[in-house]
């Protein structure tokens, strides 16, 4: 399926036809989806693949600095993450480390509609707490 955009040039009657696959530009969002994506195992494991690969920046343990770093990412087709970035966050150091590891995560099972994988934003917390 695909959609057809009309670009008018100027003022000019002149116009270019564009062809789109719409479900190239299409996000889901997780809450309308008929499967959501899924991380393997469950969110239960991928908090534990969090726990395990999330290094503390050096200085923000030794400040003492903690919080949730919400993040916001794309779950693609291919169960790839991407476009990560940071809906709420602590600092620096500790943002750039949520990133880090959510973007360096396994591949998910995708979100499926209509029977077909589907690209479906997401958001997550990832707690840091230097105690």
């Amino acid at each position: 399926m695909s959609i057809a955009l009309l670009f008018a040039l100027e003022s000019k009657i002149k116009a270019q036809k564009v062809m789109i696959p719409l479900d190239s530009i299409k996000n889901f969002d997780f809450y309308a989806i008929e499967k959501p994506p899924e991380y393997p195992g469950g969110l239960q494991k991928f908090y534990q693949y969090l726990g395990r690969n999330t290094k503390y920046p050096k200085q923000a343990w030794k400040d003492r600095i903690g919080g949730a770093v919400t993040l916001s990412f794309v779950v693609e087709r291919s169960g790839d993450l991407t476009e990560v970035m940071v809906v709420s966050g602590v600092r620096k150091d500790i943002d750039d480390e949520a990133i880090r590891v959510v973007s360096k995560s396994p591949k998910w099972n995708p979100g499926i509609q209509d029977g077909k994988p589907v690209r479906v934003k997401y958001n997550i917390k990832v707690n840091f707490s230097p105690i």
